[in-house]
C-alpha cells in the first residue's frame, strides 16, 4: 500500500469512503497511522455502515432519534457483539482430533423462501422442516400465514429480506430448541391467539422487528434478547419467572394493559445464555452510546415543562428581603424593614409607640444608668449565640455514590436485581407501562415513559431498580408502589404527572434516592396505607399540592431532600400519617413548610424551614409530633403555628427572622374530618383539597382503596413514644421575628419551658387568651422592641425562674391570674413587673431592677401578694419609688420586700457585689455543658394538666392565620 504522504488526508478519506467494512479493518491493522486516518471516519463512512445495516435502527432510537450517538464506529462494534449472542453456544463441529488449532465450525445453509425465482421454499413450516442447526432462513417481501402453531425444533435463524416491513409474519411460535434469532420481521397475531412467540426454557434474540397487536411470553428459565423493536397496537412482553432478560432500545405503545409484565420469582435454573446477557448488560453499562434523559436535559434536547426555577442553592436573604421593598423590606433587623403592618397584636395591647429619643424620667436619662445589673451569664447564652447564625449552614445534596456508600440495602438491590432488564427503552400513549408483581424482578435503566396512565407498578413483594429514567405526562401516579414492594429509585426525572410522582402504600418499602420530581399537578410523594421507605437527597419542586404527603399512617423516613417551590405545603402529615422528616431543606412553598394535623405525628428534625411565603411550621387540629432542632426562618408567615387541640412538642429549634409571630398558639379547629364521610371519601378532605391537602385521589384506577384493613392499632401506634398530654415549647431560640416572639391565644394548657425568646419586634412573650394554665419556666426573654412578658385579663398564667431583661417595655405587664414566682427582670425600658386591671397574682421572690420606671407597679383593682421581692434601684439618686401601690388598693398585700440601692466607691461606680448571685442569673441551665439539647431535661417540676376539649371561638385572630389555615 502507498505511504500516506502521497496524496492528501481529505483525498484518502474520500478514498477509503467507498470500502466495505471488512477492509477497512485490514487497513486499521497496517499502522497507526492508517488506524488514525479510518478512525477519524466516524461522521462519514462509519455512520453509513451503522445506518445502512438492515438488522439495527439509529443507536438512539427511539428515545432520541434525532441525537448522534458520540461514536458511529462504536455503536456499530456494539451492535456487532450483541447480535451474536444467539450463536454463543454453537458446538465447534468437524473438528481433528489432532490438529486442535485448525478446528472449524460447520458452514450454515441459507435457505430462501418466498414466490419468486431462486427460492427454496414457498412456505415458512416447509423451509424450517428441512433447516440444520444454526441455519438461516431468508424470507423475500411478502405475507406468510400458517393456520397451526409452529414448533421451532432447531436452532435457527429468520430474517426478513427487504426493509422493515416488507415480510410479516401471522405466526404463532412455540421455542423448543436451546437458541433462536428473529431479525426485520413484522409478526401479527395468527387468527387461533394473540401470543406471536413463546419460549419456556431456550433463548431468542429479536432484532429489528415489529410487534402489532401481539403478545410475546417468555418463562423461565428461558431468556430473551430484543433490540431496536417496536411493541404497537397493544402488543405486549409478558415475562414469567424469568432470571435475565434484555429489551434494549425498543418501542412500546397504544397498550391496553401494561406494555411489560413482570410477574413471579426468578428461577433458580438458568440456560446457557444468561452468562452472556450478563455480560452484555455490563459491557453496555459502561459502554453506552445512548445518553440518560438527564444528560438530554442539560443538552436541551428533551423538551421539559417550564418550573419556576431549576434545582439550586438558597436564595440569598439579601436577595428574599428585596422581594418586597416598596412594602418596607425583608424580614431580618437590620438589613430591611418589616411589613408597615407592624406586629398583630388587637387594639389596646400595644403599650404605645415608643418615641425613638429617650425618655426622660424624673430629670434622668437612659444613658445615665451606670449600674444596671449584669444578666450576661444566664443559662441560655449558647441558644443565642447558636440562633444568631443558624440560617447560613444550609446542607447541600448528596450525590447518588455518597448515597450508596452508606446504605448496604441499596448496594445490595444494586447488585442482586436484575430479572427482567428494560434500557434506552420508549413507552408511551397507553394504558400502562411496566408491571411487576408477585415476587419478580426488573431493572429500568435511562427509559422514557410519557403519555401513560401510570408509568411502573410494582406490587406483591416484587422488587426493582429503576436508575437514570424520565417518567412524564402519566394520568394516575408516575410511579406506583404496594403491597410491600421494594425497590431503588434513583436519578429519576418524574415530572408533570396528573397524580403523584410516586404513590407509596400497604407496606411498600422503597429507597428513593436522588431523583428529580417536579411539576406535578398534585403531590410530588405519598406515602399512605403504612407504606414506608427512605425518600432521601431528591430535588422536589414545582408541584401544585405538597411535596411529600404523608397520611393513613404512611411512615417514611424523609431526609436530606430539598423540597421548594411547591404552590402548597412542602411536607404535609395528615390523617394519623407519621415519619422520620430530618435534615431537609424546605424553602419558598407557597403555604407552609411542614403541615401536620389531623392526628398526624411525624418526628421532624434538624431541618431547613425557610423563606416561605406563608408560615414555616404549621401544626393544625389534632396535630401531633416532635418538632425538633429544626432551622426555621425568613418565612413570610409566622415561624410556627398551633391550633388548639394539637400537641406538638417543640424542643431545641430556631426560629428567627420571620415576619410574623415566632411561635402563635391559636384557639382554632379545622372541619371535622369524618362529618361528611361518603363511600370511603373524606369531604373534609375535599375542602382541604382546594389548598393542596386532601384532595388527594387515594384510589387506584378509580376502586377504593380499602387502606382501613391494614392500619396498626392505636396502641401499637403510640406505644413507642411517651403519651402527652399538654403541649410542649422547651429549649427553642426565638428571634429577630416581625412581631411577638410567642402569641399565645388558646383555649388549651400549654408548657413554654427553657427558651431563648429576643430581638423580636413585638412583645416577647404574650398570652392573649388562655383559659387553662400557661406555664412560662425557665425562659429568657430579652431585647425584644416592646414588654418582655404581657398577660392579658382572665388568662392563667405562671412565670417561673424567668429571665427578662433590656426589653423595650414593661419587663412583665400582667392583667391575668396566676404566679410570678423566683424570676430575674432587668434592664427593662419601662417597669419591671406592672400589674394593672383586675389581675390576680402573687408576685414571689423576684429580683428586679426597672429601666426608667418603677420596679413594681400594683394598680387599684389589682388583687393578690407582693411578697420577699428584691428590688434593686437603677440609681442612688433615683427620686421614683421602687415599689408602687396604688393608694386605693385593700387587696393586695406587700410583705417583706427588700429595695436595695447601690453603695458607691470614689470612683463612682458601685459596689463589687451589686450582682445577680446566689442564684446566678436566671434562666438556670440544666445543662453544664451548654450544648444543644438532645437529651431534654425531664426534672424541671412541670405540672402536668389535663388536657381540655377546645371550642371553636370565631373571633381569634381573624380566624386563623392570614395565610395558612390548611395547605
Amino acid at each position: 500500500m502507498m505511504e500516506m504522504g502521497a496524496l492528501p488526508l481529505e483525498l484518502w478519506r474520500l478514498i477509503l469512503a467507498y470500502l466495505p467494512l471488512p477492509d477497512l479493518g485490514r487497513c486499521c491493522q497496517v499502522c497507526r497511522a492508517w488506524r488514525e486516518l479510518v478512525l477519524s471516519l466516524d461522521a462519514t463512512r462509519w455512520r453509513q455502515l451503522c445506518l445502512g445495516c438492515p438488522e439495527c435502527r439509529h443507536p438512539n432510537w427511539p428515545s432520541w432519534p434525532n441525537l448522534e450517538p458520540p461514536s458511529w464506529r462504536e455503536a456499530l462494534r456494539q451492535h456487532a457483539l450483541a447480535s451474536r449472542t444467539w450463536a454463543q453456544n454453537v458446538p465447534e463441529l468437524q473438528s481433528s482430533a489432532c490438529l486442535t488449532l485448525f478446528r472449524r465450525r460447520k458452514d450454515r445453509r441459507v435457505w430462501r423462501v418466498g414466490a419468486g425465482a431462486g427460492c427454496d421454499f414457498e412456505t415458512l413450516r416447509g423451509a424450517l422442516t428441512v433447516a440444520g442447526p444454526y441455519d438461516r432462513v431468508a424470507l423475500q417481501p411478502g405475507l406468510y400465514e400458517e393456520q397451526a402453531e409452529v414448533s421451532l425444533k432447531v436452532p435457527v435463524e429468520i430474517v426478513g429480506v427487504g426493509k422493515l416491513g416488507d415480510v410479516a409474519l401471522l405466526v404463532s411460535f412455540d421455542q423448543q430448541c436451546p437458541t433462536a434469532r428473529l431479525c426485520n420481521l413484522v409478526l401479527m397475531p395468527a387468527w387461533f391467539s394473540p401470543v406471536v412467540y413463546k419460549t419456556s426454557a431456550g433463548h431468542v434474540q429479536l432484532d429489528n422487528c415489529n410487534f402489532e397487536g401481539a403478545q410475546m411470553q417468555v418463562r423461565g428459565p428461558g431468556t430473551c434478547q430484543a433490540r431496536f423493536c417496536s411493541f404497537a397496537q397493544g402488543a405486549s412482553a409478558h415475562f414469567l419467572g424469568v432470571a435475565l432478560s434484555l429489551m434494549d432500545s425498543c418501542e412500546f405503545s397504544g397498550s391496553d394493559q401494561a406494555s411489560v409484565t413482570v410477574e413471579g420469582p426468578p428461577v433458580a435454573e438458568r440456560n446457557w445464555a444468561c452468562k452472556h446477557l450478563a455480560a452484555l448488560i455490563k459491557t453496555m453499562a459502561t459502554n453506552s452510546v445512548a445518553m440518560t434523559p438527564t444528560d438530554a436535559l442539560k443538552e436541551g434536547i428533551v423538551n421539559s415543562p417550564s418550573t419556576a426555577m431549576p434545582p439550586g442553592g438558597p436564595i440569598p436573604m439579601e436577595s428574599w428581603t428585596g422581594q418586597d421593598t416598596e412594602k418596607g423590606g425583608g424580614p431580618r433587623g437590620g438589613k430591611g424593614a418589616l411589613l408597615s403592618q407592624g406586629t398583630l397584636l388587637e387594639d389596646g395591647w400595644i403599650e404605645g409607640d415608643l418615641k425613638k429619643e429617650d425618655e426622660e424620667v424624673g430629670g434622668m436619662k437612659r444613658t445615665d444608668l451606670a449600674y444596671l445589673l449584669s444578666y450576661e451569664a444566664h443559662g441560655l447564652a449558647h441558644l443565642w449565640e447558636r440562633g444568631d447564625v443558624a440560617e447560613r449552614e444550609e446542607p447541600g445534596l448528596r450525590s447518588l455514590v455518597q448515597e450508596l456508600q452508606t446504605d448496604a440495602d441499596a448496594q445490595m438491590l444494586v447488585a442482586a436485581v436484575h430479572g427482567c432488564v428494560l434500557r434506552h427503552c420508549l413507552l408511551r400513549d397507553g394504558k400502562g407501562g411496566v408491571h411487576m408483581c408477585n415476587h419478580a424482578h426488573a431493572r429500568l435503566e435511562a427509559n422514557i415513559f410519557t403519555r401513560l396512565h401510570y408509568a411502573v407498578r410494582c406490587i406483591q413483594n416484587a422488587k426493582m431498580v429503576m436508575l437514570g429514567n424520565e417518567v412524564s405526562g402519566c394520568r394516575a401516579s408516575g410511579v406506583f408502589l404496594r403491597l410491600s414492594a421494594q425497590g431503588l429509585i434513583a436519578e429519576n426525572n418524574i415530572h408533570s404527572n396528573a397524580e403523584a410522582g410516586l404513590d407509596i402504600r400497604k407496606g411498600a418499602n422503597p429507597i428513593i434516592l436522588c431523583n428529580r420530581i417536579h411539576s406535578g399537578l398534585r403531590s410530588g410523594i405519598v406515602v399512605l396505607g403504612n407504606g414506608k421507605g427512605s425518600i432521601r437527597s431528591n430535588q422536589i419542586y414545582g408541584n401544585k399540592e405538597a411535596g411529600v404527603y404523608i397520611l393513613f399512617n404512611g411512615n417514611p423516613v424523609v431526609s436530606g431532600n430539598h423540597i421548594f417551590q411547591g404552590q402548597a405545603a412542602g411536607i404535609a402529615v395528615n390523617e394519623n400519617g407519621r415519619g422520620l422528616i430530618t435534615d431537609n431543606v424546605i424553602r419558598e412553598n407557597q403555604w407552609g413548610g411542614a403541615d401536620i394535623r389531623r392526628g398526624g405525628d411525624p418526628v421532624l428534625r434538624n431541618n431547613f424551614i425557610c423563606h416561605g411565603y406563608s408560615d414555616g411550621v404549621v401544626v393544625g387540629e389534632r396535630g401531633r409530633g416532635l418538632i425538633e432542632g429544626n432551622h426555621i426562618y425568613g418565612n413570610n408567615g409566622c415561624g410556627v403555628w398551633v391550633m388548639s387541640s394539637s400537641l406538638p412538642q417543640l424542643l431545641g429549634n430556631y426560629i428567627t427572622h420571620n415576619r410574623m409571630y415566632g411561635l402563635a398558639l391559636f384557639c382554632r379547629k379545622d372541619p371535622e374530618p369524618g362529618a361528611g364521610r361518603e363511600g370511603g371519601v373524606d369531604r373534609g378532605a375535599e375542602r382541604d383539597g382546594e389548598r393542596g391537602v386532601g384532595g388527594e385521589n387515594l384510589n387506584e384506577e378509580g376502586e377504593l382503596s380499602a387502606w382501613e384493613n391494614d392500619l396498626d392499632s392505636e396502641d401499637e401506634r403510640f406505644s413507642a413514644r411517651r403519651p402527652i398530654s399538654v403541649a410542649l415549647v422547651e429549649s427553642n431560640c426565638m428571634s429577630h421575628n416581625g412581631a411577638e416572639g410567642v402569641y399565645v391565644k388558646s383555649c388549651e394548657s400549654v408548657n413554654i419551658v427553657g427558651n431563648m425568646v429576643g430581638e423580636n419586634r413585638g412583645v416577647g412573650m404574650a398570652v392573649l387568651q388562655s383559659t387553662q394554665l400557661t406555664r412560662l419556666v425557665g425562659n429568657c426573654i430579652r431585647g425584644n422592641a416592646h414588654a418582655g412578658v404581657t398577660v392579658a385579663k382572665e388568662c392563667r398564667v405562671e412565670l417561673r425562674g424567668n429571665g427578662v431583661y433590656a426589653n423595650g417595655g414593661h419587663g412583665v405587664s400582667y392583667c391575668g391570674d396566676g404566679l410570678i414566682v423566683e424570676n430575674d427582670i432587668v434592664g427593662n425600658r419601662r417597669s419591671g413587673i406592672r400589674a394593672t386591671d383586675n389581675a390576680d397574682v402573687k408576685v414571689l421572690r423576684n429580683r428586679v431592677q426597672a429601666g426608667l420606671g418603677c420596679g413594681i407597679s400594683i394598680e387599684e383593682q389589682v388583687r393578690g401578694l407582693v411578697q420577699d421581692n428584691l428590688v434593686f434601684q437603677r440609681h442612688p439618686s433615683s427620686p421614683t419609688s421602687q415599689i408602687q401601690l396604688d393608694p386605693g388598693n385593700h387587696d393586695c398585700m406587700l410583705l417583706n420586700n427588700i429595695l436595695l440601692s447601690p453603695s458607691l466607691h470614689g470612683s463612682g461606680c458601685p459596689d463589687p457585689h451589686w450582682a445577680l448571685e446566689n442564684p446566678p442569673p436566671r434562666p438556670h441551665s440544666n445543662d453544664s455543658s451548654g450544648s444543644s439539647s438532645s437529651a431534654h431535661p425531664t426534672n424541671l417540676a412541670i405540672a402536668v394538666t389535663t388536657r381540655i376539649t377546645a371550642s371553636v371561638e370565631s373571633g381569634c385572630h381573624n380566624n386563623g392565620s392570614i395565610f395558612c389555615t390548611v395547605l
